[in-house]
């Protein structure tokens, strides 16, 4: 069939650069299969890359893709670490565990959700228990569930979003709409109603690639929040945790510390109002592990432009064609919000993210 889907950059094309590097470093590889294919028939899989004794006690782990089109970013920084650092001899008792896009749909089809247009980060959740009830979404999600592309619809829908931010401001009602919702499966920033398949394989990864530990620090890789350029350290948990003051005491006030919760606003983007973060489901998998849960996350535009695009981008998903023209166009746009084709913002993330992992590897055997 064909398509006019984009190629670059691809997820087959990532993947492909992963093994390689990974391969080249020496590493011990394993595949997680995706049931799903890529917009091209390609096969989807998360691919995990471990350097150094893969019973060592003290982990540096690099995660990429929770969502999916965010997903370059961190890709790219972890082939980088590869080509440039991975043939380096580890400190005694340190490994290095890369998980390479755990969200794969959402990767290869330029989403920054996944097959079921659930939020990762809204999915890490105890099912068993009740979901949190966000009932204020309901009167908003007609902003995102807009039929035309342009057209009366989409002018009702752009109307409410203005009259909600005129009485409401921006900052409450984004805490509303990205602090995440289980009721409208059609809705921006689902949570789902049970563990996602990307949720399911980060556990199964967690058994088999992090349980030995007895030290380790995440590193869970974003972008499209805070300013253009900017990459920022975060722990972001729903409360204080053991390891909390080692981790501020290793980076100092490079760190932004994050407790989330329902009326909790934070100045540096993120939705601080959501729960389901995969930083929780870390502390929670590992409750015997020293873990210092870390989040970088790379500023790009505006949140209202970032915003103005999810929502084409939710239009596309509902009811337009990703392979068409149109598709191909609000892709690409897409793409740029999370990961910029300025060469200079990709030389900064990559600078900072890997000062950030030498200062973890450093630190690793002492702590």
């Amino acid at each position: 069939m064909q398509t006019e889907f984009p190629t670059q950059p691809s997820y087959r094309s990532q993947r492909e650069q992963f093994l390689v590097a990974a391969t080249a470093a020496g590493a011990r590889l394993t595949e997680y299969p995706h049931p799903l294919k890529g917009p091209f028939g390609e096969p989807l899989s998360t691919d995990v890359a471990v350097l150094g004794d893969p019973g060592a006690t003290r982990l540096l782990v690099m995660l990429s893709g929770t969502h999916g089109v965010e997903g370059f970013y961190g890709s790219e920084c972890q082939i980088n670490w590869l080509n440039e650092f991975g043939k380096r001899p580890l400190p005694d008792d340190v490994a290095v565990v890369m998980i390479h896009l755990i969200n794969p749909w959402g990767t290869a089809w330029l989403r920054r959700v996944n097959e079921d247009n659930i939020d990762l980060n809204r999915n890490h959740l105890n099912f068993d228990r009740p979901l949190p009830d966000n009932q204020a979404y309901a009167a908003l999600n007609e902003i995102y569930t807009f039929t035309q592309l342009h057209g009366p619809e989409r002018d009702r829908a752009d109307a409410l979003l203005a009259a909600q931010l005129c009485e409401h401001g921006w900052p409450a009602v984004m805490s509303i709409v990205e602090g995440g919702q289980h009721s409208h499966p059609d809705g921006l920033f689902y949570g789902g109603l049970a563990p996602s398949w990307s949720n399911r394989t980060l556990h199964q990864i967690i058994a088999a690639h992090l349980s030995q530990a007895e030290v380790a620090m995440c590193f869970d890789l974003h972008s499209g929040a805070g300013e253009y350029g900017h990459p920022m350290l975060l722990t972001v948990t729903q409360a204080a945790y053991p390891e909390l003051e080692q981790a501020q005491a290793l980076y100092g006030p490079w760190l932004y510390t994050i407790q989330t919760g329902a009326q909790t606003h934070s100045e540096t983007g993120i939705a601080a109002s959501a729960t389901g973060y995969t930083s929780q489901a870390l502390l929670d998998a590992l409750p015997k592990v020293r873990l210092m849960p870390f989040v970088i996350e790379c500023g790009t535009y505006p949140g209202e432009a970032v915003h103005a695009h999810l929502r084409d981008d939710h239009w596309l998903h509902l009811h337009g064609n990703p392979r068409d023209a149109v598709g191909r166009d609000i892709k690409l746009n897409l793409l740029e919000q999370f990961y910029p084709a300025d060469s200079d913002w990709q030389e900064m993330v990559w600078v900072r993210t890997r000062q950030i992992w030498e200062k973890a590897l450093s630190a690793l055997p002492t702590i």
